[in-house]
Protein backbone atom coordinates (compact mmCIF):
# COMPACT_ATOMS: atom_id res chain seq x y z
CA UNK A 1 0.00 0.00 0.00
CA UNK A 2 1.59 3.49 -1.07
CA UNK A 3 1.78 6.17 1.01
CA UNK A 4 -1.68 8.28 -0.30
CA UNK A 5 -3.59 5.06 0.15
CA UNK A 6 -2.62 4.37 3.37
CA UNK A 7 -2.98 7.93 4.87
CA UNK A 8 -6.54 8.29 2.49
CA UNK A 9 -7.73 5.69 4.45
CA UNK A 10 -10.64 5.42 1.78
CA UNK A 11 -10.91 1.98 0.70
CA UNK A 12 -13.86 -0.02 1.75
CA UNK A 13 -15.80 2.71 3.04
CA UNK A 14 -19.45 3.68 1.52
CA UNK A 15 -19.71 7.28 -0.20
CA UNK A 16 -23.51 7.89 -1.02
CA UNK A 17 -23.26 10.49 -3.76
CA UNK A 18 -26.53 12.74 -5.21
CA UNK A 19 -26.27 13.82 -8.57
CA UNK A 20 -23.37 11.43 -8.99
CA UNK A 21 -23.66 9.75 -12.49
CA UNK A 22 -22.56 12.55 -14.75
CA UNK A 23 -20.66 16.46 -15.00
CA UNK A 24 -18.82 16.99 -11.66
CA UNK A 25 -21.07 13.96 -10.14
CA UNK A 26 -19.58 11.68 -12.33
CA UNK A 27 -15.90 12.70 -11.45
CA UNK A 28 -16.35 12.10 -8.26
CA UNK A 29 -17.83 8.92 -8.16
CA UNK A 30 -15.39 7.70 -10.34
CA UNK A 31 -12.66 9.33 -9.01
CA UNK A 32 -14.10 7.71 -5.12
CA UNK A 33 -14.36 4.38 -7.09
CA UNK A 34 -10.50 4.57 -8.17
CA UNK A 35 -9.79 4.83 -4.17
CA UNK A 36 -11.36 1.77 -3.34
CA UNK A 37 -14.51 3.58 -2.49
CA UNK A 38 -17.90 1.32 -2.74
CA UNK A 39 -20.33 4.17 -4.22
CA UNK A 40 -23.91 4.51 -4.19
CA UNK A 41 -25.52 6.80 -6.77
CA UNK A 42 -28.94 8.28 -7.59
CA UNK A 43 -29.47 10.62 -10.50
CA UNK A 44 -32.48 11.86 -12.32
CA UNK A 45 -30.71 11.20 -16.14
CA UNK A 46 -31.21 7.78 -16.87
CA UNK A 47 -28.56 7.85 -19.88
CA UNK A 48 -25.78 9.03 -17.26
CA UNK A 49 -26.64 6.37 -15.31
CA UNK A 50 -26.29 3.77 -17.68
CA UNK A 51 -22.93 5.54 -18.84
CA UNK A 52 -21.88 5.58 -15.03
CA UNK A 53 -23.04 1.95 -14.50
CA UNK A 54 -20.80 1.08 -16.87
CA UNK A 55 -17.91 2.58 -16.00
CA UNK A 56 -17.91 1.06 -12.61
CA UNK A 57 -18.65 -2.51 -14.42
CA UNK A 58 -15.44 -2.03 -16.05
CA UNK A 59 -13.65 -0.97 -13.14
CA UNK A 60 -15.41 -3.45 -11.27
CA UNK A 61 -16.18 -0.79 -8.04
CA UNK A 62 -18.76 -1.82 -6.08
CA UNK A 63 -21.58 0.43 -6.77
CA UNK A 64 -24.99 0.70 -6.37
CA UNK A 65 -26.72 3.07 -8.93
CA UNK A 66 -30.26 4.31 -8.72
CA UNK A 67 -32.75 6.65 -11.29
CA UNK A 68 -34.52 9.04 -9.57
CA UNK A 69 -34.71 12.92 -8.16
CA UNK A 70 -32.59 13.40 -5.16
CA UNK A 71 -35.06 16.35 -4.67
CA UNK A 72 -37.79 14.33 -3.53
CA UNK A 73 -37.22 13.23 -0.48
CA UNK A 74 -38.61 9.64 -0.94
CA UNK A 75 -35.98 8.87 -3.43
CA UNK A 76 -32.97 9.95 -1.15
CA UNK A 77 -35.15 7.74 1.55
CA UNK A 78 -35.24 4.60 -0.94
CA UNK A 79 -31.67 5.44 -1.94
CA UNK A 80 -30.22 5.20 1.87
CA UNK A 81 -32.77 2.11 2.77
CA UNK A 82 -30.36 0.47 0.04
CA UNK A 83 -27.59 1.26 0.89
CA UNK A 84 -28.15 -0.29 4.35
CA UNK A 85 -29.52 -3.31 3.07
CA UNK A 86 -26.05 -3.52 0.70
CA UNK A 87 -23.41 -2.34 3.04
CA UNK A 88 -25.12 -1.31 6.69
CA UNK A 89 -22.66 1.61 6.50
CA UNK A 90 -22.31 5.32 5.43
CA UNK A 91 -18.71 7.31 5.60
CA UNK A 92 -19.32 9.65 3.21
CA UNK A 93 -22.27 12.01 1.37
CA UNK A 94 -21.35 14.42 -1.11
CA UNK A 95 -24.23 16.51 -2.50
CA UNK A 96 -23.82 17.81 -6.65
CA UNK A 97 -27.21 18.41 -7.04
CA UNK A 98 -27.91 21.87 -8.76
CA UNK A 99 -29.26 24.01 -11.17
CA UNK A 100 -30.31 27.22 -12.32
CA UNK A 101 -31.57 29.65 -14.78
CA UNK A 102 -31.17 33.05 -15.94
CA UNK A 103 -33.24 36.13 -15.13
CA UNK A 104 -33.88 39.18 -13.33
CA UNK A 105 -35.27 38.72 -9.87
CA UNK A 106 -38.19 40.82 -10.37
CA UNK A 107 -38.68 38.59 -13.83
CA UNK A 108 -39.45 35.49 -11.50
CA UNK A 109 -42.00 34.17 -9.84
CA UNK A 110 -42.81 31.95 -6.03
CA UNK A 111 -42.93 28.50 -8.45
CA UNK A 112 -39.27 29.71 -10.14
CA UNK A 113 -38.36 30.45 -6.32
CA UNK A 114 -39.19 27.15 -4.75
CA UNK A 115 -37.85 25.33 -7.54
CA UNK A 116 -34.09 27.38 -7.09
CA UNK A 117 -34.40 26.34 -3.49
CA UNK A 118 -35.50 22.63 -3.71
CA UNK A 119 -32.93 21.76 -6.44
CA UNK A 120 -29.96 23.57 -4.60
CA UNK A 121 -30.67 23.94 -1.00
CA UNK A 122 -33.74 21.60 0.51
CA UNK A 123 -31.85 18.42 -0.86
CA UNK A 124 -29.14 19.13 0.85
CA UNK A 125 -30.78 19.10 3.80
CA UNK A 126 -32.83 16.17 3.38
CA UNK A 127 -29.76 13.92 2.65
CA UNK A 128 -27.92 15.26 5.52
CA UNK A 129 -31.06 14.43 7.69
CA UNK A 130 -30.58 10.80 6.42
CA UNK A 131 -26.55 10.37 6.13
CA UNK A 132 -26.15 12.67 9.89
CA UNK A 133 -27.78 9.22 11.68
CA UNK A 134 -26.31 6.92 9.92
CA UNK A 135 -22.85 8.14 10.42
CA UNK A 136 -22.96 8.26 13.95
CA UNK A 137 -24.19 5.25 14.74
CA UNK A 138 -21.64 3.88 12.81
CA UNK A 139 -19.06 5.41 15.60
CA UNK A 140 -16.31 5.85 12.83
CA UNK A 141 -17.20 9.66 12.06
CA UNK A 142 -17.64 10.46 8.72
CA UNK A 143 -17.36 13.20 5.70
CA UNK A 144 -20.53 15.60 4.09
CA UNK A 145 -19.11 17.38 1.21
CA UNK A 146 -21.56 20.14 -0.69
CA UNK A 147 -20.62 21.14 -4.09
CA UNK A 148 -21.63 24.91 -4.33
CA UNK A 149 -20.28 27.29 -6.21
CA UNK A 150 -18.49 30.88 -6.77
CA UNK A 151 -21.94 32.85 -6.50
CA UNK A 152 -22.38 31.93 -2.92
CA UNK A 153 -19.28 33.66 -2.60
CA UNK A 154 -20.26 37.08 -4.66
CA UNK A 155 -22.57 38.97 -6.31
CA UNK A 156 -24.36 36.54 -9.25
CA UNK A 157 -26.79 39.01 -11.15
CA UNK A 158 -28.92 37.36 -12.74
CA UNK A 159 -28.87 34.49 -10.66
CA UNK A 160 -29.81 36.07 -7.48
CA UNK A 161 -32.36 33.09 -5.90
CA UNK A 162 -29.73 30.55 -7.18
CA UNK A 163 -26.85 32.59 -5.14
CA UNK A 164 -28.70 32.43 -2.24
CA UNK A 165 -29.56 28.84 -2.08
CA UNK A 166 -26.13 28.18 -2.60
CA UNK A 167 -25.03 30.44 0.05
CA UNK A 168 -27.60 28.86 2.28
CA UNK A 169 -25.87 25.49 1.92
CA UNK A 170 -22.23 26.77 2.67
CA UNK A 171 -23.86 28.46 5.91
CA UNK A 172 -25.26 25.55 6.63
CA UNK A 173 -22.32 23.52 6.28
CA UNK A 174 -20.17 26.01 8.30
CA UNK A 175 -23.08 25.01 11.55
CA UNK A 176 -23.76 22.02 11.09
CA UNK A 177 -19.88 21.10 11.00
CA UNK A 178 -20.01 22.32 14.54
CA UNK A 179 -22.94 21.02 15.49
CA UNK A 180 -21.14 17.73 14.59
CA UNK A 181 -17.42 17.78 15.19
CA UNK A 182 -18.11 16.25 18.46
CA UNK A 183 -18.70 13.15 16.15
CA UNK A 184 -15.67 13.45 14.14
CA UNK A 185 -18.18 14.30 10.94
CA UNK A 186 -16.83 16.61 9.20
CA UNK A 187 -18.82 18.90 6.71
CA UNK A 188 -17.06 21.19 3.96
CA UNK A 189 -18.06 22.98 0.50
CA UNK A 190 -16.29 22.97 -2.56
CA UNK A 191 -17.19 25.91 -4.71
CA UNK A 192 -15.53 26.11 -8.56
CA UNK A 193 -16.33 28.58 -10.68
CA UNK A 194 -16.77 28.15 -14.49
CA UNK A 195 -15.76 24.66 -15.39
CA UNK A 196 -17.73 23.18 -18.56
CA UNK A 197 -19.64 19.84 -18.30
CA UNK A 198 -22.59 19.07 -20.21
CA UNK A 199 -25.24 20.68 -18.38
CA UNK A 200 -23.16 24.51 -18.58
CA UNK A 201 -24.94 25.07 -21.69
CA UNK A 202 -28.58 25.33 -20.15
CA UNK A 203 -27.47 28.14 -17.73
CA UNK A 204 -25.76 30.92 -20.16
CA UNK A 205 -29.48 31.52 -21.51
CA UNK A 206 -28.90 30.15 -25.23
CA UNK A 207 -26.36 33.07 -26.02
CA UNK A 208 -22.68 32.27 -26.15
CA UNK A 209 -20.93 33.13 -23.12
CA UNK A 210 -18.04 34.76 -23.19
CA UNK A 211 -15.92 32.80 -20.58
CA UNK A 212 -16.33 30.35 -23.39
CA UNK A 213 -13.84 32.12 -25.57
CA UNK A 214 -10.09 31.54 -24.87
CA UNK A 215 -10.07 35.72 -24.47
CA UNK A 216 -12.93 35.85 -21.84
CA UNK A 217 -11.32 32.98 -19.43
CA UNK A 218 -8.08 34.78 -19.86
CA UNK A 219 -9.76 37.85 -18.34
CA UNK A 220 -11.66 36.69 -15.76
CA UNK A 221 -9.67 33.39 -14.40
CA UNK A 222 -6.15 34.59 -13.31
CA UNK A 223 -4.48 30.79 -14.03
CA UNK A 224 -6.00 31.59 -17.19
CA UNK A 225 -7.76 28.04 -18.19
CA UNK A 226 -11.58 27.21 -17.41
CA UNK A 227 -11.81 24.20 -15.05
CA UNK A 228 -11.56 20.52 -15.41
CA UNK A 229 -14.15 17.69 -13.68
CA UNK A 230 -10.85 16.49 -12.19
CA UNK A 231 -10.43 20.08 -10.45
CA UNK A 232 -13.41 19.50 -8.10
CA UNK A 233 -13.42 15.66 -7.77
CA UNK A 234 -9.96 15.84 -6.50
CA UNK A 235 -11.22 18.40 -4.19
CA UNK A 236 -13.63 15.93 -3.29
CA UNK A 237 -11.91 13.01 -2.42
CA UNK A 238 -9.10 14.97 -0.06
CA UNK A 239 -12.28 16.24 1.71
CA UNK A 240 -13.98 12.53 2.08
CA UNK A 241 -10.10 11.01 3.08
CA UNK A 242 -8.60 11.07 6.59
CA UNK A 243 -6.09 13.39 4.87
CA UNK A 244 -8.58 16.32 5.56
CA UNK A 245 -9.70 14.77 9.26
CA UNK A 246 -8.81 17.79 10.88
CA UNK A 247 -10.58 20.26 8.43
CA UNK A 248 -14.33 21.13 8.85
CA UNK A 249 -16.75 23.83 8.28
CA UNK A 250 -15.06 25.35 5.36
CA UNK A 251 -14.59 25.65 1.59
CA UNK A 252 -12.29 24.43 -0.79
CA UNK A 253 -12.42 26.92 -4.03
CA UNK A 254 -10.92 25.12 -7.43
CA UNK A 255 -11.63 27.90 -9.55
CA UNK A 256 -8.72 28.78 -10.85
CA UNK A 257 -7.85 32.21 -8.42
CA UNK A 258 -11.17 34.02 -9.52
CA UNK A 259 -12.47 33.96 -5.75
CA UNK A 260 -9.10 35.35 -4.96
CA UNK A 261 -9.24 38.21 -7.42
CA UNK A 262 -12.67 39.51 -6.28
CA UNK A 263 -13.26 41.38 -9.14
CA UNK A 264 -9.65 42.26 -10.75
CA UNK A 265 -9.30 40.78 -14.47
CA UNK A 266 -6.34 40.43 -16.35
CA UNK A 267 -6.81 42.84 -19.45
CA UNK A 268 -4.64 42.14 -22.92
CA UNK A 269 -2.34 44.63 -23.19
CA UNK A 270 -3.39 46.42 -20.12
CA UNK A 271 -2.52 43.98 -17.47
CA UNK A 272 -4.63 43.56 -14.29
CA UNK A 273 -7.18 46.16 -13.59
CA UNK A 274 -10.83 46.21 -11.00
CA UNK A 275 -12.15 48.37 -14.14
CA UNK A 276 -12.80 47.97 -17.69
CA UNK A 277 -9.56 49.63 -19.78
CA UNK A 278 -10.41 53.12 -20.99
CA UNK A 279 -9.83 52.52 -24.34
CA UNK A 280 -12.63 49.87 -24.56
CA UNK A 281 -15.01 52.34 -23.09
CA UNK A 282 -13.83 54.54 -26.11
CA UNK A 283 -14.74 51.82 -28.32
CA UNK A 284 -18.38 50.89 -26.72
CA UNK A 285 -19.02 54.56 -27.25
CA UNK A 286 -18.34 54.53 -30.78
CA UNK A 287 -20.22 52.24 -32.53
CA UNK A 288 -19.10 50.61 -35.79
CA UNK A 289 -15.09 50.71 -34.07
CA UNK A 290 -13.11 47.78 -33.39
CA UNK A 291 -10.84 47.43 -30.20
Amino acid sequence: MGWFEDRAALAGTVAVITGGAGGLGGASTLDLAANGVRVAVVDSDAQAASDITGRLDEAAAEHLVQVGDARDPEVLAALFAAVDERWGRVDTLVNVVGGTFRAEFTATSPKGWDTLLRTNLLHVLHACSLAVPRMKKGGRGGSIVNLTTIEAHRAAPGFAVYSAAKAGVTQFARTLAVELAPDRIRVNCVAPDYTPTPNMSRIGGGGASPMGSPTGVGISIPMGRPGDPADVSGCVVFLASALSSYITGTTLHPDGGTYASSGWFNWPGDGWLNSVPGRLLDVAATPGDEP
